[in-house]
């Protein structure tokens, strides 16, 4: 238990659920992917590799990508000789030891990846262009903004994209929330410049009638 003042129980009436789980979902893993695939895309291009590492924390990308597919490929090769050999001591030392680095290491970029993400939302708060897809909004009306608030051109973050390294189900669902939330502080305060709009996702488009059945009545 503990002790709410008034405006966190405004806040709690108006969208179902406090501030603080919303930004939660800005910080889900979910939101990025890094699994070998999608590393092995990012590592192989150089343009993408070298727009992450100008964002600062990305400094040494193209080691930790390299460390993570050499060394969960020796892990998953081990694995799978496991049947056919007994590994020694020192051999399963090596292999816990590789998994748990590559594992770090991994964890990091997505961690560093999500950091990134959650800037999309100081963006959102920026721009005013709630019918059309985000990505739309980044690279053909707001690319400057874009830039500023994050530190990547539309030309990078097209890049990124296509190699898919954001999750687009799950940033829809993101940007959906983030509009419901946003939606109800307006409503509140009695504007609602919006009203009959399509709402935008994150590269999809919903009718201002799907978007009630979705989202209405929902928590974050």
């Amino acid at each position: 238990m503990k002790q709410m003042d008034a405006a966190a129980i405004l806040e709690m009436a108006m969208t179902g659920t406090a501030a603080t789980l919303l930004a939660k979902k800005w910080e889900s893993a979910l939101l990025v992917n890094v699994d070998n695939d999608t590393l092995a895309r990012l590592m192989a291009n150089e343009k993408a590799m070298q727009a992450l590492m100008s964002i600062e924390g990305f400094r040494n990308l193209n080691q930790d990508i390299e460390t993570i597919i050499n060394k969960s490929g020796l892990v998953k090769k081990a694995k799978q000789e496991a049947n056919e050999k007994e590994f020694s001591a020192k051999d399963k030392k090596e292999l816990t030891d590789a998994e748990k680095e590559y594992k770090s290491k991994q964890k990091e970029i997505q961690e560093k990846l999500i950091k990134f993400a959650t800037r999309i939302p100081v963006f959102m708060y920026l721009t005013d262009f709630r019918e059309m897809t985000l990505t739309d909004v980044i690279t053909k009306l707001e690319p400057q903004l874009f830039k500023k608030v994050t530190g990547l051109s539309v030309k990078d973050f097209d890049l990124l994209v296509s190699l898919g390294l954001f999750n687009s189900a799950h940033m829809n669902g993101a940007v959906y929330n983030f509009k419901r939330y946003e939606d109800a502080s307006l409503v509140y305060t009695g504007i609602n410049k919006h009203e009959g709009e399509k709402i935008g996702g994150w590269d999809t488009v919903l009718h201002k009638e799907e978007y009630k059945k979705i989202f209405e009545n929902k928590t974050v």
